[in-house]
């Protein structure tokens, strides 16, 4: 995970998806031409909900081109997995998941520096994106979500650049860890409490372990997971 290639460079402008028309960036085409990463993401780069989408916190959307081939043989051939961009990302490579990449991995991309910020919560979006009724909640459930990273740097990037890993700030907390206690093992309260307080997480996840270890309870995905 020290040095790899940068497959595809993708920015999206807003776009209606699905039967209701909602504004989304999600469908991101590839550009070849050098773009400016500025602390709040890709100059060029547009989310129709900029609540739940986009800032700082998710500045850069990484989705493992790795993850493409369980794709295929789960939903079978489509165009949409022939090629990145799927999943709505900025860049995508191959030799990381999120069974590695960990909150506060650092990284040199291009002239830029970032940082890894949280995991992908996949909301409703996917299913008109694949026309697959359950699609983000199969992303959910498999941990194949990608990841966002943070801007510490602001700089320029290029197709064909590296990513190349220059700090592990807290290697133990993987993406799949936190995964796990979201998702899986649910109210394990030593983790709960743990994730509250890991400081390189994005806020709102934090705040998130700390509304559950708080109330007990696990929130309802219904909502983001089919759009209902």
């Amino acid at each position: 995970m020290t040095d790899l290639r940068i497959l595809s460079l993708r920015v999206g402008a807003l776009a209606p998806l699905g039967p209701k028309g909602v504004l989304s960036g999600i469908d991101k085409s590839e550009v070849s031409a050098p773009l400016q990463l500025s602390e709040a993401g890709f100059i060029g780069d547009m989310q129709g909900d900029t609540v739940r989408h986009g800032g700082p916190e998710k500045a850069v959307h990484h989705y493992p081109f790795d993850h493409y081939a369980f794709w295929t043989r789960e939903l079978g051939e489509q165009p949409i997995l022939a090629n990145p961009g799927a999943f709505g990302e900025n860049i995508a490579t191959s030799g990381l998941t999120e069974d590695e990449a960990a909150i506060g991995d650092v990284f040199r991309l291009g002239s830029a520096v970032i940082e890894i910020s949280q995991g992908r919560q996949p909301c409703w979006k996917l299913n008109e994106r694949f026309a697959q009724k359950k699609m983000a909640r199969k992303v959910q459930e498999t941990g194949r979500t990608g990841w966002y990273y943070r801007v510490l740097e602001p700089g320029t990037v290029a197709l064909g650049d590296h990513l190349s890993l220059l700090e592990r700030r807290c290697p133990e907390w993987t993406l799949a860890r936190i995964w796990s206690t979201f998702y899986v093992n649910t109210l394990d309260r030593s983790e709960l409490a743990a994730i509250a307080a890991l400081n390189r997480l994005a806020s709102g996840w934090r705040a998130h372990a700390a509304r559950r270890l708080e109330s007990g309870k696990v929130e309802d995905w219904t909502r983001r997971l089919e759009g209902i």
